[in-house]
């Protein structure tokens, strides 16, 4: 099973409303596995992460008054992608683990900023 992301807005209700992903997007967060193996492992603990460690034992809900947080965060992983992509590497390779971070960094950005734009929060999934 795949890990994914998407953008919600907040019914008056409180209820979510998840939207769409918009045509040409890619919603992977990575794969399931990397709730714990990548996500949740200690490279990206070590560095202060505080969101993207909790889907390794829950989904992750984002409210829209933290979604600037947690593009900080995905900039902070971005800043030491190398080491965490040497750290966590499985056996497929470091180039294809490196492009693959790269990837569902690039997709949680995006998402994250959509989210912005529109007020919105995310769910990681």
């Amino acid at each position: 099973m795949s890990l994914s992301v998407d953008v919600f807005l907040r019914e008056p209700d409180g209820q979510w409303r998840i939207l769409d992903v918009p045509e040409g997007r890619d919603d992977s967060a990575g794969f399931g596995s990397w709730r714990r193996t990548v996500w949740g492992s200690e490279p990206v603990r070590a560095l202060g992460a505080r969101f993207l460690p909790v889907p390794a034992d829950d989904d992750l809900e984002i409210e829209a008054e933290e979604v600037a947080e947690f593009l900080r965060e995905v900039a902070l992983l971005r800043d030491h992608l190398d080491s965490i992509a040497e750290n966590t590497r499985r056996p497929r390779g470091l180039a294809g683990h490196r492009a693959g971070l790269v990837r569902r960094l690039r997709n949680l950005e995006v998402a994250a900023l959509h989210a912005r734009m529109i007020d919105g929060g995310l769910l990681i999934w």
